[in-house]
């Protein structure tokens, strides 16, 4: 059932950049977003003598990719966590340091595919878009809740939607009505918002509303910005870390943690630079590489991907 719907994005190129950290007996090795377990299993199976350490907040993710990756018994480690929480869970595996660590960042197939989760606009549902349904407020609290100054906030910076001052007025206006509970209403109140010129560009109108609705209930990107640097400081030397972001704001979050673990940060002018002011990072591609066509055109929603790899080259020095 999970692999006629899951195809791993950039699966091989992930691999490749992780390889070289991955090869001797007892690396250990963590996916982040397990989803449905796809990356997982390639690095299991790729991998033999490594361990891995699995994180996702989606009870029915863990179920199903626990089910898929039952093969590989105890060299696989299923946690229930936000990836922001990678210190505490390797703190209580008793694991010091890992070789690897992987990012599928956003939404995960399943979340997608299944109509009830409220992910997709393309279909209707109820407006829920939590990961983890057990957790937090939904998307349809945030809309009936949120005062109009804060959901133009999220609007505009989660989504760079550059009508959402239109559109969170006709959401007030309407929410005074009926609270919102599902999302082809909301799909079509955006459709009625905008002007013609706004809806003739870039795909489905609904497309950043909700994702500025999903980022702030799952709280992403604050979780990416603890996360990513988090992982850094969790990889042994010549441990690596590869990340696929799907939107700017993410890819963004990455590109500045890697920059500054690749920078040199001693004060200009010094003859020498002392050791603690070297770079902990080696990056290991040239800015963040993309899909080929051929990815793209086998697995559509490749299409956004970038990605991004470092390697650990040296301890923090204090």
């Amino acid at each position: 059932m999970t692999g006629t719907r899951h195809v791993p994005v950039m699966l091989d190129r992930c691999l490749g950049l992780l390889a070289p950290a991955l090869a001797e007996p007892g690396a250990v090795v963590v996916d982040c977003t397990l989803g449905l377990g796809g990356h997982s299993e390639a690095l299991l199976t790729t991998f033999p003598a490594a361990r891995l350490v699995a994180l996702d907040r989606d009870k029915e993710a863990l179920r199903l990719s626990g089910e898929r990756l039952a093969p590989f018994g105890d060299r696989a480690t299923l946690v229930h966590a936000v990836y922001d929480e990678l210190p505490d869970v390797l703190d209580r595996l008793g694991i010091p340091r890992v070789q690897g660590v992987l990012f599928d960042l956003g939404v995960s197939s399943m979340q997608l595919d299944e109509a009830e989760r409220g992910f997709a606009y393309a279909q209707d549902a109820p407006l829920d878009m939590r990961m983890d349904q057990s957790a937090g407020m939904s998307a349809a609290e945030v809309l009936n809740t949120y005062p109009p100054g804060e959901l133009v906030r999220i609007l505009r910076a989660y989504g760079e939607e550059k009508q959402a001052k239109r559109i969170v007025s006709a959401i007030v206006r309407e929410r005074a009505v009926e609270p919102f509970t599902d999302s082809a209403r909301l799909v079509e109140l955006i459709r009625d918002a905008l002007p013609q010129a706004a809806k003739r560009t870039g795909g489905n109108p609904a497309k950043r509303t909700f994702q500025a609705l999903r980022i702030e209930v799952n709280g992403e990107l604050s979780s990416v910005e603890a996360a990513v640097p988090a992982a850094v400081a969790s990889l042994a030397v010549g441990g690596r870390i590869a990340v696929l972001a799907y939107h700017s704001l993410e890819d963004r979050l990455v590109k500045q943690v890697f920059a500054a673990g690749a920078a040199n940060t001693a004060p200009p002018g010094l003859p020498v630079v002392p050791e603690r002011y070297q770079p902990r990072l080696r990056l290991l591609t040239r800015g963040a590489e993309l899909p080929t066509e051929e990815e793209v055109a086998d697995n559509r929603r490749a299409a956004p991907a970038r990605l991004r790899g470092a390697e650990r080259i040296r301890e923090d020095v204090r």
